[in-house]
Parts: C-alpha cells; sequence; structure tokens
C-alpha cells in the first residue's frame, strides 16, 4: 500500500485520510496529464452534464439542490458560473471583434477593437463584481432568506442568462433584417423571463402573483444598476485613454 507523498501517511484510497491531497502519479505522458487537468477543471465525468440538464429543465432545482446539501452529483455555483462566464465573454468579444455587434455608423476597425477589449477584459470583472448586488436586490424582496441562499441562486441564474445569451447575440447583425431571427431573439429574451419567474417560485416558495410583481422589481432595479455600471465603467476607460 503506497504512501502519502505530503505526508507520508499510509493511503487507502484515492485521497488521503490525513491530510487530503489527491494521490497523482505525474511521472506518465504530457496527455494524461492533461487529460486530468481538464478532467478537473471542467469536471467531464458527468457531472457536467447533469447540471446543464438541471439548470434548464428544472428552472432553480440546482439552488435548492444545493442548499439542501445535496452537492456531490453537480459542479458547484461558482465552478460552473466562472466556466460559463468565460467561455460566454471569450464569445462576445470574439463577435465584437467581427464586427458584428457595432451599431450602424460605428467604425468597423476601431469601434470594434475598443468594444471587443471591453467585453474581454473589463465587462466580465464588472458582472463578478455585481453578482453580490443581484444577490443584495432579492434579499430586499426575500428578507427572511440568508444572503448566501441569495449569492447561490445569482450564481446559478448568470450561468443560465450567459448561456441564453450566447444563442441569441451572434444573430444580433442579421436579426434587424430578417423578421424570423429578430422573433427568435424575442423568444429566447422571453424564454428567459419565463425562466427568472419559475426559478424564483422553485427557490423562493412564493404564490405566482408575488414571483410575478418581485421579480419585476428584481429585475428592472438589476437592469437599471448594471446600465449604470456600464456606462460609468466605459466612460472612466474613454477619459483613462
Amino acid at each position: 500500500m503506497p504512501n502519502c507523498k505530503n505526508c507520508q501517511a499510509r493511503l487507502e484510497n484515492a485521497y488521503c485520510s490525513t491530510c487530503g491531497q489527491r494521490d497523482i502519479d505525474l511521472e506518465r505522458p504530457i496527455w494524461g496529464l492533461i487529460g486530468d487537468v481538464v478532467k478537473e477543471t471542467f469536471e467531464v465525468d458527468g457531472r457536467a452534464a447533469v447540471t446543464i440538464k438541471t439548470l434548464f429543465r428544472h428552472p432553480g432545482k440546482l439552488t435548492c439542490e444545493f442548499l439542501a446539501g445535496r452537492r456531490r452529483m453537480y459542479t458547484s455555483p461558482l465552478r460552473l458560473y466562472l466556466v460559463i462566464s468565460i467561455s460566454f465573454f471569450v464569445l462576445v468579444a470574439w463577435l465584437a471583434g467581427s464586427g458584428i455587434l457595432l451599431d450602424p455608423g460605428q467604425d468597423p476597425t476601431f469601434d470594434a477593437a475598443v468594444q471587443a477589449g471591453f467585453l474581454a477584459d473589463d465587462l466580465p470583472r464588472l458582472m463578478f463584481i455585481l453578482l453580490p448586488i443581484f444577490a443584495l436586490l432579492v434579499k430586499i424582496v426575500y428578507a427572511k432568506r440568508l444572503f448566501f441562499d441569495h449569492l447561490i441562486f445569482s450564481l446559478h441564474l448568470h450561468s443560465a442568462a450567459y448561456i441564453l445569451f450566447a444563442l441569441m447575440l451572434p444573430l444580433e447583425a442579421l436579426a434587424s433584417r430578417h423578421l424570423a431571427l429578430l422573433f427568435i431573439q424575442a423568444l429566447v429574451m422571453t424564454g428567459f423571463l419565463a425562466y427568472f419567474v419559475i426559478a424564483i417560485r422553485r427557490v423562493y416558495q412564493s404564490s405566482w402573483f408575488a414571483v410575478a410583481w418581485k421579480s419585476a422589481i428584481i429585475l428592472f432595479a438589476y437592469m437599471v444598476i448594471v446600465s449604470i455600471a456600464i456606462e460609468n465603467t466605459s466612460d472612466f476607460l474613454i477619459i483613462a485613454d
């Protein structure tokens, strides 16, 4: 039976019962090590698929499962958010750099580069800072629940939103010229609003009427805060340049 390389305790399984370090053999081909890193980062062991499936098939269920202590079969909320948000902002930065997200009359060379830089560098950090702000808004409406509960809900909701917006944004350049694509965008946005209401109801166990007006308040306040934050950040970057 091997010993732990960290504390020399006798190993009985893949993890040391004394210090908790995982027993990993680093003296093997590089592709095996890379595979372990990818698996560890993205949890390519079935949990990622189950997590995404649950995230969309049952709005709010991931939050309920996590808060109830049933966490082993799902990707952790923070890791889920980080992987999805990084992928999302890489996509939107590429779309911006390609000029797809530009408004009519903007310079496809200069403005596209500025927009791509903002979406790749500044917006991801800003949105991460705004996560607890959203949780605070939910806390104001549902004051009896712990702030931690709202923060977990915020991570799951933003993760779902990024995936839905990733489907919608590539259609941006053509939506104004094709009614069908504009309809698809409107459908995705409507779907997100419905998702938000259903998730709120499942997590906070309110009546449909209460959920409707509380959801409207939360979303409206958050959109105002996000708009102000983005506007001020953009103005600050322009002045700094």
